[in-house]
């Protein structure tokens, strides 16, 4: 599937990777690139379309699937974190809120858009997850508990949408080197390289994406007598 001449939606596209996939796709020749946000006036990205869409609020989402009918490729790019002990019971609320932002937006916006796309000839969604979907870190709890469940929901998905002809793309990042992870002093992925793979990925139907030794180190392990979700990740 060529990007060029494509519709696409990216959720999150005012900062971070998500303003890196609105602008690499403009380059790419995309036909139209709908830049989401909260705020859409935050997006400042020449080119795109800015929308307003909070991935969490199902009246954005059904508004968005209403008007934007001529997407034929999603990124679920939003996202949120939250740092703290997953045995402290206060924790319990961080964790309703990122699965409203890492899985159920993700989860409607897909269920939203899939018609649409099976409409426009099956198209792709592709699901920004992490390396922490397979191994936690101390302090990450909530954050991998929620991206396990995201990766979960995504298995399923392509295998619901692939009889459409919909590719569903998972993304494994380590650490990318956005704002969300400036204080955090480890090997770091450009948004540029991350995007390129996506990009890559889905001119050649890939269904899985990693991007880093991290992601490719951690994959390999699951099948070992230690994996790294047992062990931890070595620093």
């Amino acid at each position: 599937m060529q990007i060029k001449g494509k519709v696409v939606l990216v959720t999150g596209a005012n900062r971070g990777l998500g303003k890196q996939f609105a602008k690499s796709l403009v380059e790419a020749g995309a036909a139209k690139v709908y830049a989401a946000a909260r705020d859409p006036g935050s997006v400042k990205i020449e080119g795109v379309e800015a929308i307003r869409l909070d991935v969490a609020n199902p009246a954005d989402v059904a508004a968005a699937a209403e008007r934007y009918t001529d997407v034929q490729v999603l990124i679920n790019n939003a996202g949120a974190t939250l740092r703290g002990d997953l045995i402290d019971p206060a924790s319990t609320q961080g964790v309703r809120e990122l699965f409203e932002v890492n899985v159920i937006g993700p989860l409607t916006l897909t269920q939203a858009f899939a018609p649409i796309l099976k409409r426009n000839g099956g198209g792709a969604v592709v699901n920004v997850l992490s390396v922490l979907s397979w191994v936690a870190l101390p302090s990450g709890g909530a954050y991998s508990v929620s991206k396990s469940a995201a990766w979960a929901v995504t298995n399923v998905q392509r295998q619901e949408l692939r009889e459409q002809g919909t590719l569903v793309v998972a993304v494994h990042p380590g650490y990318i080197d956005t704002d969300m992870t400036a204080g955090v002093n480890a090997p770091k992925t450009t948004p540029e390289h991350v995007v390129r793979e996506v990009l890559q990925a889905i001119e050649k139907d890939q269904e899985e994406v990693l991007v880093d030794d991290t992601g490719r180190s951690v994959k390999e392990s699951l099948s070992t007598a230690s994996p790294l979700y047992l062990t931890g990740i070595p620093r």
